[in-house]
């Protein structure tokens, strides 16, 4: 247990709030219906445990996605990584949120700088070995 949470980053105020972010070590790729909207070998897990133990999500470079993302201006604060900043894709007359990212993360989370996430909810993930 111990080497799993080795270079986690934790809340100052809160050291029991903490994520962990390691490499996936395959190839992504991410969908959107039948699209690829990314594809990455530097993708990485991020774990996160606070109130609760979130599920993991799928963090890739910014330079991964191979699709430009519009924004909304809503936003959610939290606590331990920063303000998220949220993208979206337009369609059937509809929009969707379908990733996120914390373009200026708060100081002890840099490590998240210029990843974005994906909503497993809306895309899809192949993982492939690299």
């Amino acid at each position: 247990m111990t080497e799993m949470l080795e270079g986690a980053v934790r809340r100052p105020d809160a050291p029991n709030h903490l994520f962990v972010l390691r490499p996936v070590d395959r190839t992504v790729t991410v969908r959107l219906r039948d699209r690829e909207i990314a594809h990455s070998d530097k993708a990485s897990w991020l774990l996160e445990a606070g109130k609760t133990l979130y599920a993991p999500v799928i963090y890739m470079p910014r330079q991964d996605v191979e699709i430009g993302l519009a924004t909304v201006p809503e936003t959610t604060h939290c606590p331990l990584k920063g303000d998220a900043t949220y993208f979206i894709e337009e369609g059937d007359g509809r929009i969707r949120k379908i990733a996120w990212s914390y373009q200026d993360p708060l100081p002890f989370s840099e490590s998240i700088r210029g990843l974005i996430a994906f909503d497993p909810a809306v895309v899809t993930f192949d993982i492939t070995p690299s």
